[in-house]
């Protein structure tokens, strides 16, 4: 045994040595470490929480003492010099390990970044931090939140908002740490992610086209947790805080003997009632902390989002229901029935949510929710009878004048009503597959609630499908008319068109979808629309990417690309073929079905698709046809042919097996899409 003994205090003392190193690493880099925290953090916690988080997170990633965990190995010698990469710690004046690219710094951020990732793991019903230890600093009476800045900003944090937190992490760890792929992989499996590549492959795609302007709004203010502004909270309502706990603690003498007694007589088992009533405790769960926007605010504001919306119905001031549906939020019972649409998280709010509506539809008491930023939440409980309540989440970032124009506020068998937003000045429905009928005029009542809408078919014979046309007021400066169609979930999704290519015109942008034109091409497509229901889809845009003579007789046929892009973020593509009909409502030929990919979006502008056609003759032919920036058309394989323009027509049997390529004016190729 003596003959170990030096051993294990040089064990110690080296120990001692990398915590030394890692504290001065803590205080040197502290202000970055901070700013990568805030980052990962969960937006969702609000800016006031994620600033104080963000520092508790880095002020406590040093091991506390007698805590077992062992300090970081900081080698000897900077790795330039060619020591060995196990060695021991350097002596306590060696300043190389010290910086970003050192040992001790990077244990400290290892540390820090799984404090950040914990907490999206926290339990749903705990609103701070997975641990129990009070997280300090702790700041009374004030509001802290970085400085703001602009609308590029604002989108960023939107997007990062929209993704996870391992998504986050590996965006911040390549802008902020200048590390590569594959050092952002091996430093997420050190903080356990689960799936570190698939991270590093959608972090790739936040902040394109302009990567080096995201970097530069990542070390901007907006991102600056060391730099806040203060603002005081309520301080009418502190000081009835104040009060009534004075009050509440007198009380609770009394109550607490009353309850020891009654407690006696009282059987095991609340069945999740606790939950419940310590969801109440929480300020953002008080009926009395909602935000409620002025009525007019919309008129005057450059964010017209839901943000915008003020509070309507006649039960908005019925704070037992209000308590209901937040207290139901925070830890909805066994009975409640819960849906949400693709990628929205039903943790409870992390600040006063605002809100939107509260009153009677359809035979249910209903409350519309809006966490400030993400989520618009939906509460229903039935009025009489044996009907459950029903908790709805849906996205809602980066809401728009259109894609913020309305919500559903009761759905039935045969239709659905909608909440207006105070914008909308002229409300209608028509039928997509009949593309000549004029609108009907939609009645709304008060409070900002339609009639009955006829919801689309969602199987069988696909007859009719009713979209809403709403016009917004002149008083924003977007005055002007748009789509939406119901597709199952609590937001209807925005309906837009791109014109065919001009010659010689620049790039087409997506319009609204109200054109003769428009309508034309939409009620061949409407069908198709189904199979989008309950995915979460923001908007649909039909793009008419070609146009092709057909042999035989010079008829014409369109090409389109249907495009539904999701509050997520994926998008989903739909390649369709519009060849001669014999009705304006006859459905289009799909060529081809793609999921998550960018074709057919301003990151992914050129796109070649082909099918097989049958003329009037009976010949079958190899049509294709490319988007505007196609040179060239070549097809190989059983038959075999080439046109130096967009669009090409091969003789070829019906099952031929051919390869379709393309050419760019640029000189890039493509692959036809399947």
């Amino acid at each position: 045994m003596p003959i170990h003994q030096p051993q294990q205090r040089t064990d110690v003392q080296s120990d001692r040595t990398g915590v030394q190193q890692a504290e001065a690493v803590l205080v040197e880099h502290y202000p970055r470490l901070v700013r990568l925290a805030y980052v990962v953090l969960p937006p969702a916690l609000g800016r006031h929480r994620r600033v104080l988080t963000a520092h508790a997170v880095v002020q406590r990633a040093l091991p506390v003492t007698g805590s077992g965990t062992s300090g970081p190995r900081v080698p000897a010698q900077s790795r330039r010099t060619g020591a060995p990469a196990g060695a021991r710690p350097a002596p306590q004046g060696a300043s190389a390990d010290r910086g970003p690219s050192g040992a001790a710094y990077g244990w400290v951020r290892l540390r820090v970044l799984r404090a950040a990732l914990a907490h999206e793991r926290r339990p749903r019903w705990w609103p701070g931090p997975a641990s129990l230890r009070p997280a300090l600093p702790v700041v009374w009476g004030l509001r802290l939140f970085p400085r703001a800045g602009g609308v590029d900003e604002l989108a960023l944090d939107r997007a990062l908002s929209a993704v996870d937190g391992p998504v986050r992490a590996a965006f911040a760890l390549q802008l902020l740490e200048g590390l590569d792929e594959s050092g952002v992989r091996e430093l997420l499996a050190g903080a356990a992610v689960a799936d570190p590549a698939g991270a590093v492959r959608r972090a790739a795609r936040l902040g394109r086209p302009d990567r080096a302007g995201a970097q530069a709004m990542l070390r901007s203010g907006e991102f600056d947790p060391c730099t806040v502004q203060t603002r005081p909270s309520d301080l009418l309502r502190r000081r009835h805080r104040v009060r009534a706990a004075a009050v509440a603690a007198a009380l609770c003498v009394v109550a607490g003997g009353l309850a020891v007694a009654a407690g006696e007589g009282t059987p095991s088992g609340g069945g999740g009632g606790g939950r419940a009533a310590a969801g109440a405790s929480y300020p953002v769960l008080d009926p009395a902390e909602l935000l409620r926007t002025a009525a007019e605010r919309w008129a005057d504001t450059s964010r017209v989002d839901f943000t915008a919306w003020p509070a309507r119905g006649g039960r908005a001031d019925d704070d037992a229901l209000l308590g209901r549906a937040l207290r139901t939020w925070a830890a909805p019972p066994e009975s409640v029935r819960v849906s949400t649409t693709p990628g929205t998280v039903t943790v409870p709010p992390a600040q006063p949510p605002r809100l939107l509506f509260a009153g009677e539809v359809d035979g249910a008491a209903v409350v519309l929710l809006h966490d400030g930023g993400v989520r618009v939440v939906r509460y229903a409980e039935p009025l009489s009878g044996s009907g459950g309540t029903a908790l709805d989440f849906a996205r809602a970032d980066g809401a728009d004048v259109t894609t913020g124009a309305a919500v559903v506020v009761s759905r039935t068998g045969d239709g659905a009503r909608f909440l207006l937003a105070p914008w909308i000045d002229e409300s209608a429905t028509r039928d997509l597959l009949a593309p000549d009928a004029p609108g009907r005029p939609l009645e709304v009542g008060p409070d900002g609630v339609t009639a009955a809408v006829p919801r689309p078919a969602a199987g069988g014979a696909c007859g009719t499908w009713p979209v809403l046309r709403l016009r917004s007021s002149e008083r924003i400066v977007e005055k002007h008319a748009f789509l939406l169609t119901d597709l199952g979930d609590p937001a209807p999704a925005h309906l837009t068109y791109t014109p065919k290519p001009g010659r010689g015109a620049p790039a087409r942008q997506p319009r609204e979808a109200t054109s003769t034109e428009a309508l034309l091409a939409w009620a061949r497509t409407a069908c198709s629309l189904r199979t989008l229901a309950g995915s979460g889809v923001r908007s649909v845009n039909n793009w008419a990417f070609a146009e092709q003579k057909l042999p035989e007789g010079g008829a014409s046929a369109d090409w389109l690309c249907t495009r539904a892009d999701t509050w997520r973020g994926p998008g989903r593509v739909l390649v369709q073929f519009l060849g001669p009909a014999s009705s304006a409502r006859e459905p289009a030929v799909v060529v081809a079905d793609r999921d998550d990919t960018a074709l057919c979006s301003r990151f992914g502008q050129h796109v070649l698709a082909g099918t097989r056609w049958k003329a009037p003759s009976g010949r079958w032919y190899i049509l294709a046809a490319g988007s505007r920036a196609v040179a060239r058309i070549e097809v190989s394989g059983a038959v075999r042919g080439s046109a130096d323009r967009p669009t090409i027509a091969v003789r070829a049997s019906r099952d031929a097996d051919v390869e379709l390529t393309a050419s760019l004016r640029d000189g890039g190729m493509l692959t036809a899409v399947r």
